[in-house]
């Protein structure tokens, strides 16, 4: 029986369990799990050392892991592996502040018969600081692969939970076999959703939850100290909450609040002032209304790698009447607003870094590119994804730019790293290599529906590879009025031939075709985005299915087959 197309079949046997032992070894880039030698040099490439320096003809040599020396003047040992740099442009290795990637959710717990709503027990509340996302992380995760071809060699796994989910971890994207842990609890992950049908069900609630959770963890630890010393006390009352507190209490790990809105970053700052622990602010989308407040405060800021959706940008009509064009002009100024945010901490002389946080890995490249042509600099976006990042997560010694003694994570590009057409042809993690397959740039065809733009209405015979393995179908593309439609065939996951769905949110900007489309499996339904180059009759893309990771999806244009208009 042919294979399921991944999107429908692999889904259903993600779902099943039948292809956990597949994924784990069907990444793309086999040449970083069994390394021939320890010892590489990339010769005569050119080489960004940090953030706002600039690119020198060099030669970077790697052992052990670690960055033995970069310069002109090199002695390389027999040993070394040479991976000739000539064309190669060198930068550091991303880090992410904060990722979710690798994290696994953990089982909710099962209520008691004695459960009070007005007071559940911590965990049922979602008070778990004693919980690591080292427990919850996966290397086998195939979105792990996705974020290292974006450019990340480290990240801050944030574990999943409630309103205190648990303390975070510093992680290496490298090699299967190893722990890949660099840094174990080095934050403690909060936020400001309450609890469903029990206390705190509110962010105000969360707040005085938070208060009393800090003041008693305080107390308890101080009792705790006396009750040793001093004789005729009380035993104090230890529990695995109040424990877990004790490090944000003695100053030792901040609180890494997520605050997405001005007045959530209000909150978490407000916090902060009363009691006093360190705070790292990460999930940031709304914020330029408190930049002030962001600066004097002085506290970590991770903002979201992600920009706003122009759907609704793109969906205004010119022939709107007044009214609606005066609304769509107020959704265009605040469209513009929050793309220009970034520069705008810059401006302000706020450092900060990203967080990778349910953010696409195929969406970050263009987020970054939009974000530096509304007014971020390039030196403090690459400076975001480097040394900011390893200063805010502690570890500044060790990573964040290429000098000698430091952790060999290193992006090796086609092109400057935020040209148009720059691809990542290598990463070195941990010293690991990972080779990535690139291609040249095409152009995109004379004939298309409006100026500048490829032509995609027709029929598109397609492929698609997954580790499950090749499947076809044929993907229709209609126009009506200044919208496209359309549908496309896949194999049923049930096994019944083929399947039809509609494509939704269907968009070409310039060349880049991107769309849609619904799959269900099991009982569940899965959201599948594809998005790719169109060159004459051809549609290079890669699907994105759900949380499972981005793979090949390939498009010939049908002529015998050309939808009507």
């Amino acid at each position: 029986m042919k294979k399921q197309l991944l999107y429908a079949g692999v889904f259903c046997m993600l779902v099943t369990g039948f292809l956990s032992s597949t994924m784990a070894h069907a990444q793309s880039d086999p040449s970083g799990k069994k390394r021939i030698t320890d010892t590489y040099a990339i010769t005569n490439a050119t080489v960004f050392t940090a953030a706002g320096e600039k690119g020198t003809k060099a030669t970077v040599l790697i052992k052990n892991g670690l960055i033995q020396g970069v310069g002109s003047n090199i002695a390389l040992p027999k040993e070394a592996k040479t991976i000739a740099g000539d064309s190669l442009y060198v930068y550091p290795a991303f880090v992410a502040g904060a990722s979710d990637v690798g994290i696994t959710k953990p089982n909710d717990p099962e209520r008691t018969e004695d459960f009070v709503s007005s007071n559940p027990s911590d965990e049922i509340a979602g008070i778990t600081p004693w919980r690591s996302a080292v427990d919850q992380f996966s290397i086998k995760d195939g979105k792990i692969d996705d974020l290292r071809k974006a450019g990340f060699a480290i990240v801050q796994i944030v574990p999943d939970g409630g309103m205190l989910a648990g303390k975070t971890a510093v992680m290496l994207l490298g090699n299967g076999h190893s722990t890949n842990l660099l840094l174990e609890n080095t934050a403690l992950a909060a936020n400001f959703r309450g609890s469903r049908g029990m206390y705190p069900g509110t962010a105000v609630g969360v707040m005085a939850k938070f208060r009393e959770i800090y003041d008693n963890a305080k107390l308890t630890s101080l009792r705790e100290q006396k009750y040793t010393t001093v004789s005729g006390l009380k035993r104090p009352e230890i529990t695995p909450t109040y424990s877990a507190m004790e490090e944000v209490i003695r100053g030792q790990i901040p609180v890494m609040f997520s605050a997405s809105s001005e007045l959530e970053i209000r909150r978490a700052i407000s916090l902060q002032k009363e009691k006093g622990f360190k705070l790292i602010l990460t999930d940031l989308e709304e914020y330029e209304g408190v930049l002030d407040v962001l600066k004097t405060s002085g506290v970590g800021v991770l903002v979201k790698l992600q920009i706003p959706d122009d759907k609704a940008i793109k969906a205004q009509k010119e022939d709107a009447t007044d009214e609606v064009k005066l609304l769509n002009a107020k959704v265009k100024e605040a469209y513009d607003k929050a793309l220009a945010q970034a520069s705008k901490l810059e401006e302000t002389g706020i450092p900060f870094a990203f967080t990778t946080v349910g953010v696409k890995s195929g969406d970050i490249i263009k987020a970054l590119r939009t974000m530096i042509a509304n007014g971020l600099s390039e030196k403090a976006a690459l400076a975001a994804l480097t040394s900011n990042a390893a200063d805010i997560l502690g570890i500044g010694k060790v990573s964040g730019s290429i000098e000698k003694g430091k952790m060999a994570n290193l992006i090796l590009s086609t092109d400057s790293l935020f040209a148009e057409d720059t691809q990542i042809k290598h990463m070195v993690v941990d010293g690991f290599i990972y080779d990535y397959e690139t291609k040249a740039k095409k152009k995109a065809s004379k004939e298309g529906n409006g100026e500048g733009s490829a032509k995609i209405e027709g029929n598109w015979d397609y492929t698609s590879e997954s580790p499950a393995g090749s499947s076809d179908g044929v993907l229709i593309i209609k126009k009506e009025g200044a919208d496209y439609t359309g549908t496309i065939t896949y194999d049923d996951p049930s096994g019944s031939g083929k399947a039809t769905a509609a494509i939704q949110n269907v968009t070409l900007d310039g060349s880049t075709l991107s769309f849609s489309f619904k799959v269900s499996a099991n009982g569940m339904e899965i959201t599948v985005d594809v998005s790719g180059e169109v060159s004459e009759d051809s549609y290079e893309a890669t699907m994105t299915v759900g949380e499972f990771g981005t793979f090949p999806f390939n498009g010939t244009l049908n002529p015998t087959l050309t939808a009507k208009k």
